[in-house]
């Protein structure tokens, strides 16, 4: 975790990899000058100074950065670590509304509003993430709230309202969390409750597509210097940005409340104890995307027939249908209590204990087509309940520092769902009825054991060691019906595991575990230089295929024949990197570079079983892919050339493709596949753009009696498909945004105004597809959003 001292973006470390074997010698040439540098000053003193003393130095001026990413307190640049954090006022500056609006601010991250929900994230960490909200599928980059995680995605776009700081950890991690994510980690660390001072904050915004936000915050001490309570409100509505033209109606609105408390008691100086708890309700109208191939109904009699064209209403202009005509929309309420225990037992030893329990419900309507068609309408309504308890025992002393932690995650999972399909299906141009009917539950026991030592072999080089052991136990149950007016498709019932064969038929439940090490090597040539090189290894557990419907979803080829595969198995990967981090001129240059190589292995893979062209209707089969290969490199920079004026950039660097895909879809004639011969891979990793990049700036000065602050940044997001089947409409061919912002402040910063601007250019561009190719070819895409504009009132005190 960092904690910022001062309003200014901290650099990330840089991941990148082996990228000279792609002949990237420029590239490579640059990291190896950029090292250079950082390892000259040794040369010319024998004998630096501690880097703890300059640490401190900064932090006098202000200008320090502190990192507890290694669960300790230190500066952010004597940290080995991959992170890029953002402080409350550099989030507003990024005009970051909830999780979504940091992407493209940070290397090789992608981070969207997911697919067909307003609540969703889909994240992807340097091409590892998992984009299909299905329970039965865990995130591959972890969301931490005050050290708890979010086990789903659904209401992982957390609004950033009282938020501290958001830190974005890149590469595996586990050795220090309590939950182990193989992608990285968002962590979002709440305020805290000042036990001394009364504090409050607030304001009001007015913007385009009449979104009408009003944010408070308040803290105040009950106890001196021991009992401090905080409360903090955001209520948040806009009108939808993409309306029907068949009945005028808006979708994709916001109507959002939020309430967060913290009762914060510290009896003594070796004692605090954090207990929070936070409520979440949102009030969505649907969310439409647009679909890019022809929807295509099946006629029992004349075969496949077109039923919508894509471009039915011309080029896209935030106008979409759907079938849905009952106000049908989306509800979600989410709510979560945790305990925060500190208890320093000596002066080297700390005990912690985070205990929480978080509740999620959400009742979705979702027209996964979004056309007039009924072909992909669900309803999804799920029920999450998850406890988890972590205990750490935190050990530093002058040249040894560690983290020893155990965890256990208890989550049950159950949904109702229902997929309404009237025009799915036809015989001479007569629709048949078509329903499906879900109900299922999977239960989930995660145990794991993890420690990290850090020994200071000299004052400069160290050494970390970390292991971790997961085991994991999972049990799934399922049961599905149909309802039809033609018989043949009346009653197909399935259920899992029952109507498996003999032995399966019993078998519900898996279990897999896994020893996940990994070693750091970091040379400190000076005080505020670092170079490190760092081995980790990630892991997420398998499960099972959470769409199966028959036995033809969990039927795969393998060698040329069919095999009944009932579960996907772990991933893993190994990510190597190398890195370095400089501060220049007193801090006003400030840089982070890296190079990262990933190993990645058996990525699960929902995809399409259907045809071709959409003729007839498949199977939803779950693929272990295979083997990836995935490397890259990142820079940060931050640099105050002038009193007042700050420049920042970034740049991502990423390549990511399939060594190996196995796909059991390759076989049936006609049949999609990424490797249609066995040799030919034809398909690239989703959600992977090789480039992202940002450049911004920002500028105050005084003018009068008032703090003028104008900032303004180009954010850029490279070609990168949106499916793992690289289904050519689900493509974003990448863009580039505009934001901008100024703002007076008015004694010392108590009151101010702000405009602010987003998507000056009223760029289009995709953020995120729905490949359902299996169910009348359906391939949507969904839109961030068209230019806007807000003004804001607030005050700080």
């Amino acid at each position: 975790m960092l904690r910022i001292a001062k309003h200014r973006v901290a650099p990330a470390g840089i991941e990148s990899k082996a990228y000279w074997k792609r002949g990237l010698h420029g590239s490579a040439a640059m990291m190896a000058f950029m090292f250079a540098g950082l390892s000259a000053p040794a040369m010319a003193q024998d004998t630096p100074p501690p880097p703890q003393d300059v640490a401190q130095s900064d932090e006098d001026d202000g200008d320090v950065i502190i990192v507890t990413a290694r669960r300790r307190e230190e500066a952010l640049i004597d940290v080995p670590v991959a992170v890029t954090a953002f402080s409350q006022d550099q989030l507003r500056d990024l005009q970051a509304q909830d999780l979504s609006g940091i992407q493209g601010a940070v290397p090789n991250l992608n981070l969207v509003q997911g697919r067909g929900s307003a609540t969703s994230a889909n994240i992807f960490i340097r091409g590892v993430g998992q984009p299909d909200a299905l329970q039965t599928f865990d995130p591959a980059v972890g969301v931490y709230v005050d050290g708890v995680f979010l086990s789903r995605i659904q209401g992982a776009l957390l609004t950033l309202s009282d938020v501290e700081r958001v830190e974005v950890l890149r590469g595996p991690q586990g050795t220090l969390y309590g939950k182990n994510t193989i992608g990285g980690a968002v962590n979002i660390v709440s305020r805290k409750p000042d036990l001394d001072e009364f504090q409050a904050s607030g304001d009001v915004t007015y913007g385009s597509f009449d979104q009408f936000t009003v944010n408070g915050y308040v803290s105040a001490p009950i106890a001196e210097d021991s009992v401090a309570l905080s409360i903090a409100g955001l209520y948040d509505t806009r009108d939808g940005i993409i309306t029907n033209p068949l009945t005028g109606e808006d979708f994709n609105d916001r109507d959002n409340l939020t309430f967060r408390s913290i009762l914060r008691v510290q009896p003594s100086d070796s004692i605090e104890l954090s207990l929070s708890g936070d409520y979440t309700r949102q009030r969505n109208a649907l969310n439409l995307g647009a679909p890019t191939a022809p929807i295509i109904q099946t006629d029992l009699a004349l075969g496949p027939q077109v039923l919508v064209e894509p471009d039915q209403f011309g080029p896209f202009d935030f106008e979409s249908a759907t079938s849905f005509t009952n106000g049908e929309g989306q509800e979600l309420d989410h709510w979560g209590l945790a305990l925060n225990a500190n208890f320093q037992l000596s002066d080297n030893l700390e005990l912690v204990s985070i205990t929480s329990y978080r509740d999620l419900n959400t009742e979705f309507f979702i027209d996964i087509d979004a056309t007039q068609a009924e072909i992909g309408d669900v309803f999804v309504g799920t029920d999450q309940r998850q406890w988890s308890q972590e205990l750490q025992l935190r050990y530093s002393s002058d040249n040894l520092n560690g983290v020893f932690g155990l965890y256990y995650l208890n989550e049950r999972v159950t949904s109702d769902q229902e997929a309404f399909a009237d025009d799915l299906f036809a015989f001479g141009g007569a629709p048949i009825s078509f329903t499906r009917l879900i109900n299922d539950e999977q239960e989930t026991d995660s145990y794991a054991a993890f420690g990290q030592l850090t020994y200071d072999l000299s004052d400069y080089w160290s050494i970390t060691a970390g292991l971790r052991y997961t085991y994991e136990e999972r049990q799934y149950n399922r049961f599905t019906t149909t309802q039809s007016d033609l018989a043949p498709f009346n009653g197909l019932d399935f259920s899992f595991p029952g109507d498996l064969p003999p032995p399966l038929n019993e078998d519900d439940s898996q279990s897999f575990d896994a020893f996940t090490p990994s070693l750091t090597i970091s040379y400190t040539p000076a005080p505020d230089r670092l170079i490190y090189a760092s081995a980790s290894r990630g892991f997420k557990s398998g499960g099972f295929n959470g769409r199966a419907n028959s036995l033809a979803d969990l039927t795969l080829f393998v060698d040329g024949n069919p095999e009944l595969v009932t579960t996907f198995e772990p991933e893993t990967v190994w990510t190597y990197e190398i890195g370095g981090k400089a501060s220049f001129l007193d801090g006003d240059v400030v840089v982070s570079a890296a190079a990262f190589y990933s190993d990645y292995q058996d990525f699960q893979a929902r995809v399409g079983g259907g045809i071709d062209g959409g003729a007839g209707v498949g199977v939803f089969p779950v693929l272990n892919a295979g083997e990836l290969e995935i490397y890259g490199f990142e820079l940060e920079a931050t640099v105050k050339p002038l009193e007042g004026l700050t420049l920042m950039s970034s740049l991502g660097y990423l390549e990511a493709q399939y060594n190996e895909f196995n796909d059991g879809r390759r076989v049936p004639p006609q049949s999609f596949s990424c490797n249609p011969t066995g040799e030919e891979i034809i398909c690239e990793p989703a959600f992977a753009p090789p480039i992202n990049a940002r450049i911004a700036g920002d500028y105050t000065f005084s003018l009068g009696s008032a703090d003028i602050s104008i900032g303004g940044e180009a954010r850029y997001v490279g070609e990168h498909f949106l499916s793992v089947d690289n289904r050519e409409g689900l493509r974003e061919d990448g863009y580039a945004l505009l934001n901008a912002y100024v703002q007076a402040s008015f004694d010392d910063g108590r009151y101010f105004i702000r405009g602010g601007a987003r998507n000056l250019t009223d760029t289009l561009y995709r953020t995120d597809g729905q490949e359902f190719s299996s169910v009348g070819n359906i391939q949507t895409v969904y839109f961030g959003d068209p230019r806007t504009f807000t003004i804001t009132l607030g005050f700080n005190y």
